[in-house]
């Protein structure tokens, strides 16, 4: 009897607090790096290839600490950028409200994985061996109730506990965190046509999925961080992984090209607007911010508090993406403007600009062309914010 209670009180390790603990934080931590590399990385966006064996060992990992069903995962994700805060989306908070993503964002992966269609349509060329079809995926239950009889038989009764953090690891920071919270709070790097957002910039609970914004912004490229302080733990290990030949890169983001001083606008400069978009609508996006608070100033010394309060009630939309906006706060951000010569022009120009990566049949000399002439328009427009943008648009180059 004394054996059993002392079996029940610290199992066959008689671990203490700390090292239980420890334990708990590397294993959950060795679960998302499986997430982030082996699932978001290279089975969904094919940003990188890895060795055989390390992919069946991120796979039999998931199925002991996740049971999660790898085409499953890839298709709901592939989903996601496909339908971006569009009606489809899996689970977008726009649709479905924050609080609920964050806190059952699991329940919408189990509900979308029921999708025949979703399976079929966006969970193409996932694993699908004899181990995949046999075990991991059909009986993905196996898996975790292993890892439960390893937590009791390591720590007790308070491997039930151990058991419990793992499981909900993966759905509270993952389908919670990262969907939830990484499209409604944040900052952005990258004016994107969604609401994502980079949550940090250190990249390391979560393995990087905290810069969730830059991913939007790069789909398919394996790292994640853009900004000199941003970190990026998942691009670490798969740097380690690389160096041990276990990986290969196959894409990452294009880095921003600027020649040093003014010059013509051509076909190079043309190619390095349309790959540096969404960075282009950021700074374009900062270009309004300025030019609302300036005329925010000279609105109040003339006491016209309803052009104001009109112009602060749509302060947060009028340098966001128009494509995440409903259209009654379109309709509201039109009317806030209307009689305000700079922002008016500001919004006009910003979405004739969206344009040259917009149009599917316009050739490349009709957009050269275009672009050309908005920036003559935009050195003339005698707001300064915006010529000095011209000026740096035109050393862009692919």
């Amino acid at each position: 009897m004394d054996q059993f209670l002392s079996f029940l009180s610290g199992g066959f390790t008689q671990a203490s607090w700390w090292q239980i603990v420890l334990f708990t934080l590397g294993m959950t931590h060795v679960t998302i790096v499986a997430v982030t590399i082996f699932l978001h990385r290279s089975q969904t966006h094919r940003g990188l290839d890895l060795h055989p064996a390390v992919m069946h060992f991120f796979r039999f990992w998931l199925w002991m600490t996740t049971g999660m069903v790898t085409k499953e995962w890839v298709a709901i994700h592939r989903k996601h950028h496909a339908k971006c805060e569009k009606e489809g989306d899996p689970h977008s908070p726009m649709l479905f409200g924050v609080w609920k993503v964050l806190f059952r964002g699991a329940d919408l992966y189990r509900v979308e994985s029921a999708n025949k269609e979703t399976m079929a349509k966006f969970g193409h060329g996932t694993p699908d061996d004899w181990l995949e079809q046999n075990v991991y995926a059909k009986h993905s239950l196996w898996g975790v109730l292993t890892m439960l009889a390893i937590d009791v038989a390591l720590f007790g009764a308070i491997g039930l506990t151990v058991w419990a953090v793992q499981m909900a690891w993966i759905p509270f920071w993952a389908a919670g965190v990262v969907n939830g919270i990484g499209h409604f709070w944040g900052y952005r790097n990258y004016n994107s046509p969604d609401t994502s957002t980079n949550v940090f910039p250190w990249g390391i609970v979560i393995g990087g999925e905290e810069l969730h914004n830059n991913h939007h912004a790069h789909g398919t490229s394996a790292k994640f961080s853009a900004k000199w302080y941003e970190i990026d733990i998942g691009w670490g290990y798969i740097q380690v992984l690389k160096f041990f030949g276990l990986a290969k890169v196959r894409k990452v983001a294009p880095k921003l090209k600027l020649e040093t001083n003014t010059k013509a606008i051509d076909l190079r400069t043309l190619q390095g607007v349309i790959t540096h978009r969404y960075e282009v609508m950021a700074r374009y996006g900062e270009i309004i911010k300025t030019t609302l608070r300036e005329e925010l100033g000279k609105i109040k010394p003339a006491h016209d508090d309803h052009s104001a309060s009109r112009l602060q009630r749509v302060r947060r939309w009028l340098h966001r993406n128009e494509d995440v906006l409903h259209p009654e706060q379109r309709a509201e951000v039109d009317q806030a403007i209307a009689h305000n010569k700079s922002l008016s022009t500001l919004v006009q120009m910003r979405r004739e600009l969206g344009r040259l990566w917009e149009s599917s049949s316009a050739s490349s000399e009709q957009l050269l062309h275009d672009l050309q002439a908005w920036c003559q328009r935009a050195q003339q427009s005698g707001i300064a914010g915006l010529e000095q943008f011209a000026q740096r648009l035109s050393r862009y180059a692919a």
